[in-house]
């Protein structure tokens, strides 16, 4: 079975994650997303494309299991770069995603939806960053694009308490364009992304080229600062206990080093 499946309808493509039960972003998810899009790209059927999750979740974070694989600074260092790439790859496409978001964006999950250029959520769906709960930071550039959406001061407070807000928050912040109803988002996705897709591609194009210019040049310094401080914080004691404690359902309890 398909860990991303790919269907396309009257200029639309619907990229769905297919992980249960947490739909968590391991490698081979965001290996599968950049093949998939590269796919989108080469071909000609598609204005428009739909990022959603199948089952309970959006996505409710990156593989965490995953990270106690690694054992260097510098393995950890790589594993958030290629996280960056793709998530850049996605910001910097020639077509629009919308991100549908249901049930949760968590971590990785929200820094996917982030690197969306649209994102329509349930009013009940939980968005967070909770990457410090764990004794961790965010890696896939959720410290640098959060702030462009809410605002240095609010950005800080997401990611310092770890604690998620509703979707009708995000709304109300600037982090999701609009929410909807839990019966409701699927339709109302489906309608934005007809529009899309009713215009003429090489205007869509160059619009998707020229809305960038508006991010600042500090960005690209940032996400690399990310990664690298991504990968130091991995060699921490409290990253380990973090981790440890997520895995094994328990509260963690930090020593500060």
């Amino acid at each position: 079975m398909s860990i991303i499946d790919l269907k396309t309808a009257e200029k639309v493509a619907y990229l769905t994650i297919k992980s249960p039960p947490a739909n968590a972003l391991s490698s081979k998810i965001i290996a599968k997303l950049d093949e998939l899009l590269t796919q989108i790209e080469k071909g000609d059927e598609a204005k428009v494309i739909v990022l959603q999750g199948e089952g309970k979740f959006f996505s409710a974070g990156a593989d965490i299991k995953e990270f106690t694989s690694l054992q260097e600074a510098s393995e950890y260092e790589t594993l958030a770069k290629n996280g960056q790439d793709i998530f850049s790859k996605i910001e910097h496409f020639p077509l629009p995603v919308i991100a549908s978001i249901h049930g949760a964006a968590l971590g990785g999950g929200l820094e996917l939806a982030m690197a969306c250029h649209i994102r329509y959520a349930t009013a009940n769906a939980k968005i967070g960053l909770p990457e410090m709960n764990l004794g961790i930071i965010p890696g896939f550039a959720g410290t640098q694009r959060l702030p462009r959406y809410v605002g240095n001061a609010r950005a800080y407070e997401m990611i310092l308490t770890g604690e998620p807000i509703s979707g009708k928050q995000a709304e109300e912040w600037g982090l999701v364009n609009r929410t909807f109803e839990e019966g409701e988002l699927e339709e109302a996705v489906r309608k934005l992304a007809g529009k899309i897709a009713a215009k003429s591609k090489p205007g869509i194009n160059r619009i998707m080229k020229l809305i960038p210019y508006a991010n600042t040049s500090q960005f690209k310094e940032g996400v690399k600062k990310e990664a690298s401080l991504f990968g130091e914080i991995f060699g921490s004691d409290d990253a380990k206990e973090g981790v440890s404690a997520f895995i094994e359902k328990r509260a963690a309890n930090f020593q500060d080093k």
